[in-house]
Formats: structure tokens, C-alpha cells, sequence
């Protein structure tokens, strides 16, 4: 039989107690998987272990898989309509509501992220996306297509079926509403691997689904490691789509996989090096609160951070005393203290990774103006770091850090940072700062990324798509957009009048 977490968070900043199943959750119930292992799961902040959580493998994802077909023939898909799962959806959004604290307190624990900011970032924000998807159960129809008197030509939006989806440690509950609401909201059911690093909110979410009215084998989701259970989703023969959340490199596996199988269907939402553009023209109060906002909320732990600032020479010095007196300001700390906007990076290993990238800044020549160290002895915690005096070509301009490391550099006109931006094999964001709205418009249409902020960083709302360039993702999640990335167009044509 699979643990059962207890915990208590008395004296954490938030009075109150957990207790879930550590199983895997297939076809309604929880499992140990099938070989009787497991994963040690720690706590960010101090490094030592919280609880171990069920590991599945391929067995775990074919049994998964069977399940999830059985809902999808019976109790799923085309025979439920679509006013009931809309409100299951609508249930699970109350029920995370309900629960917000103790979810915002689970992601503070196995994620480090500060408990305010994940009730009301990722713990809100997973709420209303379900919300938002149930209102699209019954209006993502097809239509008809007017040919001739003599035929009757329509379409349909169906499921696909059984979908895979594999979702990061940054955003785990919010990453998590991303991917079932559209799959379910269309009427696919749901193999879902959540990362190895941060399992906790996910399994406490499969009891909430239990308790909206899910019927069982709807959402599976399998606790395990991304070569393992990542690896058997992306190249399981009876999963027709799969969904994935992450790192480029690992997209590229999953993209492979998914060829050599079945050719499943992919949409992948990948990383980021993302520009962020301050005009000479620009409010600099605010350029510099939000800029600070772009790249260090969530530790620098995001795909669209804005870990590259050019800032118009005529401006630069002023912005930089502004901008690192404001770092000063932003406390690194304990996630469950009210005053923590930073807390620790999710792991050892991403910890050592950050502070790896940060020496070959130092090694290329870069000039460390801020931070660049460990922040106190204990955790993952690293000091808010910024770099100055950084060339095109360094490692730490062109890579993906995921960290909270920013470079700045200075600019001359708009046309040399329009070329200095689309520099990249990335295309996942950018942002904009000026007061000349013309000028910012121009800018934003000539930036190669699939989400440009004006004037604003990191502001994300679930009707609006989201997904790179290049080589930052294919598709798009959240809005309308989303919808089809869980669908599939069947094209109908009745004859009426002619004869052979």
C-alpha cells in the first residue's frame, strides 16, 4: 500500500495540515507502482528530504494508459456532454479555491517559491484556468461549410483520445492546470507526469479531482522520472498526442520519440533567453521595478524570464543606480516569511547549475556588479546577480540559465537592438519599455517572440496564448488557441441530390 504524507505547517506562515496519498494515482485509486520503488522528495530551503513519493516506470504508464482508454470508452470523450464536463471542471476550480493555502503551502515546501506569491500566482491562477476552460466545453464546435445545393459538407471537433503530458518543477500546479484544462475541456483523457522534483501539489490535486466527480481513469497521473515514465509517455504507442513543458534539449527527445513511435501529435512549450528592451523614452521607475519583476520572480525559475536587458546608452547609467538600488530591496529568504519574494532554486542540482554559469561569466571576462554568490549556508539559495560588461558571444548572454542572473548591456538606436534581440535561437518572449506607444508597437512587431510585453513583464492571463519561436516550442497553450492542440477536425460530406 502506498504512505500517506502528513505534515504539519504550524509555525510556517500558515496554521494548518496535510495529509494525501504518495501513490500513484491510476484509474481512480492510489498505487504503489509496479516494481516498489520510490523517490525521495526535499525541501529546497533546508536540503533535507520531506517525504518519498511512489516512482513509476513503464509498466505504471502502460497501466495508465489502459485506464485511461477504458474512461475514454465509457464513462468520457463523446459520451459526456459537454455542460457535465464543464462542471466537473468548474468543481475542481472551487475545490482548489477551498484549498488554497494548504496548495500554496505544498508549493512553498517542495518548490521553494514564497507562500504569497504561489497562493496567488500558481494556486489562484490554476483555479481560474479551469474556470476558463469549463466555459469552452460547449462552444468548441465545428461548423458548416456551404459548397454546393447538392452536398452537405460540415465539420466536427473531436478528442484525440488518450493524451500524454509531462509538466516542470517551476509552476507545478499552475503548469498542471495548463495541460488538463483544454485536454479535458475538449474531452480527452489524461496521462499526466508531474517533475520528480515537486510531485506533492499534483497528488493533492488528484484527490480533489476524486472529489469533483472525475469518473475514474480521466486523469492519471504518474509520479516518476522524466527517462523512465517521461520517456514511456513520448514513445507509447497508444498515447496519440503528447504535451510537454521544459527545457529544449529535453524537448528535442520528446519530439524524436514521439516520431519513432506512433508520430503522435506534439506541442512543446520550451526555453527562453528573453530580451528585455528599456528606450530612452521609457518611465524608468517603473522600468526598473519590473525589470527586476521579469527576471527574478520565481528565483529566475522561468522560461520567459527577462534574463537579457538592453538598456538606450543615453540612459544607462541612471537605470543601473536605480535598478541595483532596488535589488537591494528585494528580500531573499525563508518562503513561508511574509516579507520573501526569493526563495531558494528548486534544487541541488539546479543550484550547482546556476552557480556554474555564474564562474563562466566570471571566466569569459564578464564584470559581476551584484551578487554572484550563495546566500547564507543553508538550501539552494543564491544572491540576486547581475552581470555588466558582457559580449554577444558569452556563454551567459546566449544560454538558458533559469536562474536569478540577468545581463545588461546598452544599445544605440532601434534597429541595432531589433538585430540584438532576434539574435537567438530562442523566441519565447520580450519586453518593451517606452512611453511612445508608435515606437513600442513598431519594436514588438519586429521581435521574433511568440509574447511581447509593453511597458509590463511577466503578466500572463488564461485567455491569452502563450508559446514561442523558433526554437522556444511548437503550439500554443492557454486561450482559444489551446483548444486545438487537444482536437481533432473530422470533415463530413453528405450527399443530398447527386446520383452516378
Amino acid at each position: 500500500m502506498p504512505s500517506t504524507f502528513n505534515y504539519d505547517f504550524s509555525g510556517h506562515g500558515w496554521e494548518g495540515k496535510t495529509s494525501f496519498n504518495t501513490g500513484l494515482f491510476i484509474g481512480g485509486k492510489f498505487v504503489d507502482g509496479v516494481e516498489g520503488k520510490t523517490i525521495d522528495v526535499f525541501n529546497p530551503t533546508t536540503g533535507q528530504e520531506i517525504c518519498k513519493v511512489s516512482e513509476g516506470g513503464a509498466k505504471d504508464v502502460d497501466l495508465a494508459v489502459q485506464a485511461a482508454h477504458k474512461a475514454y470508452n465509457e464513462s468520457w470523450g463523446m459520451k459526456v456532454p459537454p455542460t457535465q464536463r464543464a462542471k466537473l471542471l468548474l468543481n475542481l476550480a472551487d475545490l482548489i479555491d477551498k484549498h488554497s493555502d494548504e496548495l500554496a503551502a505544498l508549493e512553498s515546501l517542495d518548490n521553494g517559491k514564497a507562500f504569497a506569491i504561489a497562493k496567488k500566482v500558481d494556486v489562484c491562477g490554476a483555479a481560474s484556468v479551469f474556470r476558463y476552460y469549463a466555459g469552452w466545453c460547449d462552444k468548441n464546435g465545428g461548423k458548416v461549410i456551404e459548397v454546393d445545393e447538392s452536398k452537405l459538407a460540415y465539420t466536427r471537433h473531436e478528442p484525440i483520445g488518450v493524451v500524454g503530458q509531462i509538466i516542470p518543477w517551476n509552476f507545478p500546479i499552475w503548469m498542471l492546470s495548463w495541460k488538463l484544462g483544454p485536454a479535458l475541456a475538449t474531452g480527452n483523457v489524461v496521462v499526466l507526469k508531474p517533475s520528480e522534483f515537486t510531485p506533492l501539489t499534483a497528488l493533492r490535486t488528484a484527490q480533489l479531482i476524486q472529489e469533483a466527480g472525475f469518473p475514474p481513469g480521466v486523469v492519471n497521473i504518474v509520479t516518476g522520472y522524466g527517462n523512465t515514465a517521461g520517456a514511456a509517455i513520448s514513445s507509447h504507442m497508444e498515447i496519440e498526442k503528447v504535451a510537454f513543458t521544459g527545457s529544449t534539449v529535453v524537448g528535442r527527445y520528446i519530439m524524436k520519440a514521439a516520431a519513432e513511435s506512433n508520430l503522435k501529435n506534439v506541442t512543446l512549450e520550451l526555453g527562453g533567453k528573453s530580451p528585455n528592451i528599456i528606450c530612452d523614452d521609457a518611465d524608468l521607475d517603473q522600468a526598473v521595478k519590473w525589470s527586476a519583476f521579469g527576471i527574478f520572480f520565481n528565483h529566475g525559475q522561468c522560461c520567459c524570464a527577462g534574463s537579457r536587458v538592453y538598456v538606450q546608452e543615453d540612459i544607462y547609467d541612471k537605470f543601473m543606480q536605480k535598478f541595483t538600488d532596488h535589488i537591494k530591496t528585494l528580500k531573499v529568504g525563508d518562503p513561508f516569511h511574509k516579507e520573501t519574494f526569493q526563495g531558494p532554486q528548486v534544487s541541488k542540482i539546479q543550484f550547482d547549475r546556476i552557480m556554474g554559469y555564474i564562474e563562466k561569466g566570471k571566466q569569459e571576462g564578464a564584470t559581476v556588479l551584484m551578487g554572484g554568490e550563495q546566500h547564507g549556508t543553508e538550501g539552494y539559495f543564491i544572491q540576486p546577480t547581475v552581470f555588466t560588461d558582457v559580449k554577444p558571444n558569452m556563454t551567459i548572454v546566449k544560454d538558458e540559465i533559469f536562474g536569478p542572473v540577468v545581463v545588461v548591456s546598452k544599445f544605440k538606436n532601434d534597429e541595432e537592438i531589433i538585430a540584438t534581440s532576434n539574435d537567438s535561437m530562442y523566441g519565447l518572449a520580450a519586453a518593451i519599455f517606452s512611453q511612445n506607444i508608435s515606437r513600442a508597437i513598431k519594436l514588438a512587431n519586429a521581435l521574433h517572440a511568440g509574447t511581447v510585453w509593453v511597458n509590463q513583464y511577466n503578466t500572463l492571463h488564461e485567455s491569452v496564448p502563450f508559446g514561442g519561436f523558433k526554437q522556444s516550442g511548437i503550439g500554443r497553450e492557454l486561450g482559444e488557441y489551446a483548444l486545438a492542440n487537444y482536437t481533432n477536425v473530422k470533415s463530413i460530406h453528405v450527399n443530398l441530390t447527386k446520383e452516378l
